[in-house]
């Protein structure tokens, strides 16, 4: 669920901090974008969409960092990642909510834009096998194309014989988009491939990590952005306290837990909902019933489409309580996009009957996902 957007970068590194030389992981810093102009309707347009599509219908066929961009008002997260040999770099989208790796190549005879695509005539890795991928989303974007197997190289990890979907086609919203293509970190029931190893199987099965997690820091524009993923590790310098521990259920390919309720505003209670942990979605996007029941706590207008209105002058917090543990997002966060006297929400409705804990909730908390227990942890930010 992929958004379009304008390229500036600042450059910026995160140091992964209290790993021993001998662990294997791998980090990925993240780096700042201020120009994109946010549009929440959009966002959650993109996010139904994404989750809809797999409930009604079936797909027919050492320690390492990553460094990401924080792309307009902390909209979305996108890691730079090496494909063949020698190395072609892309900008690609992390996205715990789907489990495909696809981006723009030279086999797009059509395409043009702002786009790096991968030539496989230039890599002496690459093998071509051929299968057909298609992806669409709600607002009309889509792409297409076939698989070949390369190596990936995950910030300085090698993946070798990783299956990717190179694009043969692009819609426009694609081609004139901030990132080259999608890194899927769900689960591989959900590829639209069938039998795809995601390139976390494939860092865990080839015994490239020496701890077979990822940690993942989005930060905040307001703080410069930046962040990090590490995979096989994590940053300890992030983290403040305890982590919480939170079942998976991965039934449906997702990192969905349950949240026990919560508060927002001054008294007003939150009941009890089930969530994915989406860091491919930018707002928190709650169910019907939960929606109005933070809407009212914090004097906010459904405006029908899925979002909220908020008071521009809103200082109250909301807060989630998971596994017995109270995660707070401030009031700052929950407004999303100012517009003159007219403020949107960083939370809205999911229109299905499961919430989906994006960026918004995220990018103020640590989270550690667990693939194989399967579980995510959440600790309070340092």
């Amino acid at each position: 669920m992929k958004i379009s957007f304008c390229i500036a970068l600042l450059a910026t590194t995160a140091t992964l901090l209290n790993a021993a030389p001998t662990e294997k992981t791998q980090t990925f810093p993240l780096v700042s974008n201020p120009k994109f102009k946010p549009n929440a309707k959009y966002s959650v347009a993109k996010a139904r969409a994404k989750y809809f599509k797999h409930l009604t219908s079936v797909s027919s066929s050492g320690e390492g960092t990553v460094p990401m961009t924080d792309d307009g008002s902390d909209l979305e997260y996108y890691g730079e990642v090496s494909i063949g040999t020698p190395p072609q770099k892309l900008k690609l989208d992390f996205d715990t909510g789907s489990s495909d790796l696809w981006f723009a190549s030279t086999l797009c005879s059509g395409c043009s834009g702002s786009q790096t695509k991968y030539d496989p005539t230039k890599s002496s890795t690459y093998k071509k096998e051929g299968k057909p991928w298609s992806i669409s989303y709600g607002d009309g974007s889509n792409a297409k194309g076939v698989t070949g197997l390369d190596t990936v190289n995950l910030g300085g990890i090698d993946i070798k014989g990783q299956r990717i979907e190179l694009a043969e086609s692009e819609s426009d919203q694609f081609q004139k988009g901030a990132t080259d293509g999608l890194l899927g970190l769900g689960f591989s029931s959900i590829s639209t491939v069938s039998g795809t190893k995601t390139p976390v199987d494939n860092l865990i099965e080839q015994g490239l990590i020496s701890n077979p997690v990822f940690g993942v820091f989005l930060g905040k524009a307001s703080k410069s952005g930046g962040g990090e993923y590490i995979f096989g590790g994590i940053n300890k310098s992030k983290v403040s306290g305890d982590f919480t521990k939170v079942p998976v259920d991965n039934s449906q390919g997702w990192y969905q837990i349950e949240v026990d309720g919560g508060s927002a505003g001054k008294g007003g209670s939150i009941d009890k909902f089930s969530g994915i942990v989406d860091t491919g979605t930018t707002l928190l996007l709650l169910t019907d019933a939960v929606a109005k029941q933070v809407g009212d706590a914090l004097q906010a207008t459904d405006n029908g489409d899925g979002t909220y209105s908020i008071p521009c002058d809103s200082a109250t917090d909301l807060t989630l309580t998971i596994a017995g543990a109270d995660f707070t997002i401030p009031a700052a966060d929950l407004i999303y996009d100012k517009s003159g006297s007219s403020c949107i929400a960083g939370f809205g409705s999911s229109g299905m009957d499961f919430a989906i804990l994006g960026d918004v909730f995220l990018k103020n908390v640590y989270t550690v996902f667990a693939p194989q227990v399967p579980e995510v942890q959440f600790a309070k930010l340092a």
